[in-house]
């Protein structure tokens, strides 16, 4: 039902976003397409590109007086340095005078090199770049303004940066995003956020880099999104898949995963019961709102483990040139402490893709209105 691709890489002209399948109908603006991008710069450790990077925003198509018009919504991010990499990125028939072939341990460029046969690993880390995010995200703004219009709110918060762990057991609402966003790591915990803020400052220094944990909560989700019928169609199979393909992340876990393996049967499931005014209610929250690869109506929740940034500046990780064969040292690209608050946020745009796509698949709708009257008919139902 609702399908995006991204084209571009991190530093050529510009990235491309192509969203297909928004109902006609919706509002969107330029200017809150550049506020959600702001958000991905957020984060304490973050590298000097950070300040560089602007996103210039324009709607190629799709988009008339602010209204989507049902077909495919094109928006391009130009790249503020193409100057700089005009030459080296160029298009036209060339080739570079300086290839790289120290391959960096823990980047793709290695296996894409093999993969495409290529002798220059720019020609993989160019679109493997973390940088390609940014077209993401643009896809998820107009996936949480769709889910707005059936009142689901999709934000995230930090958990974890490397060692430190928030203790903060009571959980953030759509209406804390504002707390943690001023947050310099996004953590709504305050005494946490102390801890982490001086874990990137001894890491950096030491040249190293932080990986740690981010988790997204979708709100007021209906229930019924997602199936049980096949494999390709649970929904906890697809938001892990949407989450994982982020880049450096390493692990996903919906409601509580792990830990619930560790418990006993009756201690790792949610009772029901049943309110008149209400419906069937969930006492706890230990599947995270998914049971049987189906929505069960509430709240959502995932937590994604990114990996430390893999570009170190410190002696670099060993590599081996792929010309010489002899041993290397790996170059670097960028110097990010740590990317775990803007990871946070690009994983809010891939649950919300992901649930904006399964309500429509639901809902169905060419236009907003009727996308929304049959969301509001199949949740009247549910009262009986």
């Amino acid at each position: 039902m609702l399908r995006f691709l991204t084209a571009g890489e991190s530093h050529g002209q510009a990235l491309v976003t192509i969203v297909e399948g928004m109902p006609a109908g919706l509002s969107i603006t330029v200017e809150e397409i550049a506020e959600e991008l702001a958000r991905r710069r957020l984060g304490y450790g973050r590298g000097p590109r950070m300040r560089l990077e602007r996103d210039e925003v324009t709607i190629l198509a799709g988009v008339r007086h602010g209204l989507t018009l049902g077909s495919p919504v094109a928006v391009q991010i130009s790249n503020t340095e193409w100057p700089k990499w005009e030459t080296e990125m160029s298009a036209a028939p060339g080739a570079t005078a300086k290839p790289l072939t120290a391959p960096r341990p823990g980047h793709a460029d290695l296996a894409g090199m093999q993969k495409y046969g290529f002798n220059d690993a720019r020609n993989v880390l160019e679109r493997a770049s973390a940088r390609e995010t940014a077209a993401r995200s643009v896809a998820g703004v107009l996936a949480k303004v769709l889910l707005a219009q059936i009142e689901v709110a999709v934000f995230s918060h930090v958990v974890a940066i490397g060692p430190v762990e928030s203790k903060r057991s009571e959980r953030p609402t759509p209406q804390d995003l504002v707390t943690i966003d001023a947050s310099p790591v996004r953590c709504f915990d305050p005494q946490a956020e102390t801890d982490m803020i001086r874990e990137i400052e001894a890491a950096g220094p030491a040249g190293d880099s932080l990986g740690g944990i981010a988790e997204v909560i979708a709100t007021n989700v209906p229930v019924g999104l997602g199936s049980h019928v096949h494999w390709d169609r649970k929904l906890d199979s697809r938001l892990a898949a949407a989450l994982m393909s982020i880049q450096a992340v390493k692990g996903v876990e919906i409601g509580d995963g792990f830990e619930s393996a560790t418990r006993r049967g009756s201690e790792a499931h949610d009772a029901i019961t049943w309110n008149s005014g209400d419906g069937y209610q969930r006492a706890t929250d230990r599947a995270g709102g998914i049971e049987g690869g189906m929505s069960i109506g509430g709240s959502i929740r995932a937590r994604v483990a990114m990996k430390p940034l893999a570009t170190l500046r410190r002696p670099a990780i060993a590599t081996v040139d792929t010309v010489t064969k002899e041993e290397a040292k790996s170059f670097v690209e960028r110097t990010d402490v740590t990317a775990v608050p803007a990871m946070g946020v690009v994983a809010e745009a891939m649950v919300a893709y992901v649930l904006a796509d399964e309500a429509l698949r639901k809902f169905g709708g060419d236009s907003v209105e009727e996308f929304t009257r049959n969301h509001r008919a199949f949740v009247d139902s549910l009262c009986g």
